[in-house]
Formats: structure tokens, sequence, C-alpha cells
């Protein structure tokens, strides 16, 4: 496979842990550039912007965006009217709308667009997915709660407008959930617990269901006290299934199962390597839209305010 030029734009906390080492860990990937507005990336070209990085840097075929979702929506159109594929870090757009457009768009162009629902590459979500094939469902509950002070410090822009607060992290589960089941949720019930000196939820309570009545329930905490819970239960006829630490382990039956070692976002930037080289496209939009149905539907309470 030929080597692919690349461009990052955004290089606060997430792209540091996670997308710069799992890029230049893969060979099918070269990092040209880096677009930020804060500390510059080391061993690339810097740039202060998306348009002078595709003005005035090097050629890359593809860009990655791992700035917050709002605002991205411009950006990534910008990327792919340059005719160049997109990898877009979770959740891709601060609206169902902007991201629908960008999978038309895509489309439109001709390349390759990636929503980066990177849980889904844990390590026990696919052995979960085969285990529960052909199999009748009784039930599924999420349990998704962490502190918000670990793992977003001082990140002010979750708790505005579009920032979607404890969807942040909470839409991990749902791309688990909806990658494990065979048919589309819906949100029937939905609670967001709101703080009084934010716009988003710190913590949020959903029903949900398939066409077939299948209970499925979320209980969302971004105000938890350490150990984190990452948790997902699903009952069936023929066993008890529990993906635990968001994937990286699987139960059958209260018995752990052996999983290859995690590789979230290398995992990721492979399969993106290999969506261009097939010129195809994953841009689920269910995970994200069930966010939006929650935002929609959802009972808002207004709770005491919260201070990092």
């Amino acid at each position: 496979m030929e080597q692919l030029s690349l461009g990052l734009v955004g290089y606060g906390k997430i792209a540091q842990d996670q997308h710069v080492p799992a890029i230049l860990g893969n060979p099918a990937w070269h990092l040209q550039a880096v677009a930020t507005l804060g500390q510059p990336c080391p061993g690339v070209a810097n740039f202060n912007s998306l348009e002078a990085l595709l003005s005035e840097g090097p050629a890359v075929s593809a860009v990655s965006f791992c700035t917050p979702p709002q605002g991205r929506y411009a950006q990534v159109r910008q990327a792919l009217l340059a005719g160049k594929h997109v990898l877009v870090e979770k959740p891709p757009c601060a609206s169902l709308g902007e991201a629908m457009a960008l999978v038309d768009l895509a489309q439109a162009q001709g390349v390759s667009c990636l929503f980066a629902w990177h849980s889904r590459f844990a390590p026990a979500v696919e052995p979960a997915r085969q285990w529960l094939q052909g199999r009748t469902l009784r039930s599924v509950a999420i349990t998704w709660k962490e502190d918000v002070r670990k793992w977003h410090p001082g990140q002010a822009w979750i708790w505005q407008a579009g920032g979607q607060g404890v969807f942040d992290p909470g839409i991990n589960a749902l791309s688990i959930v909806t990658a494990l089941l065979p048919q589309p949720l819906f949100v029937s019930r939905a609670e967001l617990l709101v703080p009084a000196n934010h716009q988003a939820p710190i913590a949020a309570r959903l029903r949900m269901t398939d066409a077939q009545g299948l209970p499925v329930s979320a209980d969302f905490d971004w105000d938890h006290p350490e150990p984190d819970i990452w948790r997902i239960v699903v009952e069936t006829e023929g066993g008890v299934l529990r993906l635990e630490q968001g994937g990286a382990a699987l139960f059958i039956d209260d018995v752990a199962q052996p999983l290859p070692a995690e590789a979230e976002y290398p995992s990721l930037y492979q399969h993106f390597a290999q969506l261009i080289a097939r010129q195809a496209s994953d841009a689920d939009l269910q995970p994200l839209r069930l966010v939006a149905d929650a935002f929609m539907a959802g009972s808002r309470t207004l709770v005491a305010e919260f201070h990092d």
C-alpha cells in the first residue's frame, strides 16, 4: 500500500495522547503538517489554520480533525472541497444536520469519510458482536461514569451549546451498543441534568428501544469519583454478556474471555487507510442521532453549579 500523506487539525490532549502516536506507529501514514493555535507538534510543519496548511503547506491526501465539534463543519467541508479524505473525531459535528451534510459532500467529492467511533475498535467489541449473533436479546444496560476533571480538564467548550457535555463520553457507549445490536435504536425517554452555570448536561438517563421492543437503558455521569465505570450488560436467553473498561474486557456469564491487546486508535487509522484504498466511507450517524434525539425528547433538570 502506498504511503498516505496526512494533515492533522487540532493538537490538544486527544491528538497528543492518541492520534499522533497511532499515526507515527503506522507505516501506511506519513504525518506532514499540523494546524493548531496551541503548542506546535514537534517534527512536522505547523500552521495556524487549516487554510494555511492547505495553501502553504506540503501536499496532503487526507486530513484528520481533532478540534471541538463546534465550528468543525466548516473546516471539514473546506477539506472535502479541496478533495481530501477526512477522518473526524467523535462527535463529528455540533449538530446532526451538519454531519449529514458532510456525508453527502464526501460522496459527491468521491473521497473517503470516516467518523471516528474509536470505541468500536476496542478489543472486546467484535467478539461480543459475534457472540450475540443469532441469540434472542432480553435487555441492554449501559453504565458510563467518569470524572470530567480527569479526562477533559479545563475544556470549557464541552459545557457550551453544541459541546454535548456528558454525551461526549456517553456517545462512546452508544457507538458500541449500536455496533452490537442488529436493529436501530430509538430514544423513548431521556432526563438531562444540567448544571445551573452551563448549557450541557453533566449527567443523563436514557431509555431506548428498537422496533421489536428491546429495552435499552443508559446511565451517564460525568461527576463520578474513581474508579471509572464503563460497562455494557446484554442479557440474552442464552447467557449474559458484559463489557467492562469501555470494551477492553469481555465476560460471558461472569467468565473472562481472552482478547487481543487494546489498540483502538491504531486500528482506527488502519481502517482509515483501508477505506481510502477501497474508495469507501464509514460515517455512521446512529450514535449522534441518539444524542440529538435525547436533547430533542428529553426533560431538563437544573442541578448545582459545576466548577472544574
